[in-house]
C-alpha cells in the first residue's frame, strides 16, 4: 500500500522540483493606425526555483523567448530567366507559415540545446515546420523553405537576435523585440523557455492581440465581410481617380 502510495505520488513531487517561469508583456494589444511605424515589445518574468532557492552553481540556465504571429496559407514561387526574361519556373505552396517570428535568447540557440529539441520547439529560423502542402522531393522542399525564410527574413517579419534575453540575478529576466510596421494583424503568441544543461526545463505561454484601429480596420471589415462590394467600390475609385486625372493631364 506504501509503495503504491509513493508511486502515485511521486509525478507530484517531481514537478514540484521543477522550476516555474512567470512572464509577461509590455502590450498585450497592439493597434495599428495610419501613423504605425512599428513597435517594440518587452518581455519579462521571473523564474521560480523549488524551494525559492536559485542554484549557486555558476553556468545557471538561460531563457529563450518566441514571438510568432497567425500561420497562413501561402505560396512560394521560384523565377527562372528564359529568353531574357524572368518568369515562374515553379511553385510550392505551404499549408501554415507563421506570419511573423522573432526569437530572443541569452545565448546562441546551438549552444544552448541540440538540433532534435530545437526542431521538436521551433526554436530557430532553421527548425521551423512549414507544412508544405504537396509531396515534392525533400531538397525541392528545403531550397523552397530556404526561399520562403530568406523572403521574409528581409521584410523584417523573421528574425534571431541572440544575447538579446538579459537575465538577472538568475531569477528575473526581460527580452525586447520588434514589431515591423508591416506586421501582419490577428493572435500573436509570446512563448518563453526555460533552458538548462541542454534540456528545457519550462514553457509558458502569453497572448498579444495586434489589430487596426479607426479607418484601416473599417476597411479591413469591409474587405473580409463584404468583399463584393469593397471590390466594386476600389474598381470605382481607381476608375474615378483615372478619369480624374486624364481630365487635368488635358488641362
Amino acid at each position: 500500500m506504501r509503495a503504491a502510495l509513493l508511486l502515485a505520488v511521486a509525478p507530484l513531487l517531481m514537478a514540484q522540483a521543477k522550476p516555474l517561469l512567470v512572464p509577461d508583456v509590455s502590450q498585450r494589444e497592439i493597434d495599428i493606425a495610419y501613423s504605425f511605424s512599428g513597435a517594440e515589445l518587452l518581455l519579462f518574468g521571473a523564474i521560480i526555483y523549488p524551494g525559492g532557492r536559485t542554484p549557486t552553481d555558476t553556468k545557471g540556465a538561460d531563457v529563450v523567448v518566441v514571438v510568432k504571429g497567425p500561420t497562413q496559407s501561402i505560396v512560394i514561387r521560384e523565377k527562372e530567366k528564359v529568353a531574357g526574361i524572368w518568369v515562374n519556373a515553379g511553385r510550392l505552396r505551404y499549408r501554415s507559415a507563421p506570419s511573423f517570428y522573432a526569437v530572443a535568447s541569452s545565448r546562441p540557440l546551438d549552444e544552448l540545446v541540440d538540433a532534435r529539441t530545437r526542431a521538436i520547439y521551433e526554436l530557430g529560423l532553421d527548425s521551423l515546420q512549414l507544412s508544405p502542402a504537396s509531396a515534392a522531393p525533400s531538397d525541392v522542399q528545403d531550397r523552397f523553405t530556404r526561399g520562403l525564410v530568406e523572403q521574409r527574413v528581409r521584410a523584417g517579419l523573421f528574425y534571431e537576435a541572440p544575447h538579446a534575453v538579459e537575465i538577472s540575478d538568475g531569477v528575473l529576466y526581460r527580452a525586447r523585440v520588434s514589431i515591423p510596421a508591416r506586421v501582419p494583424v490577428g493572435r500573436f503568441t509570446a512563448e518563453t523557455f526555460l533552458v538548462r544543461d541542454g534540456r528545457v526545463l519550462a514553457v509558458a505561454v502569453r497572448d498579444i492581440d495586434i489589430r487596426k484601429k479607426g479607418f484601416e480596420r473599417f476597411v479591413a471589415q469591409a474587405a473580409d465581410r463584404h468583399e463584393w462590394l469593397y471590390g466594386g467600390a476600389a474598381v470605382l475609385l481607381s476608375v474615378a481617380l483615372g478619369w480624374g486625372a486624364g481630365r487635368l493631364a488635358r488641362r
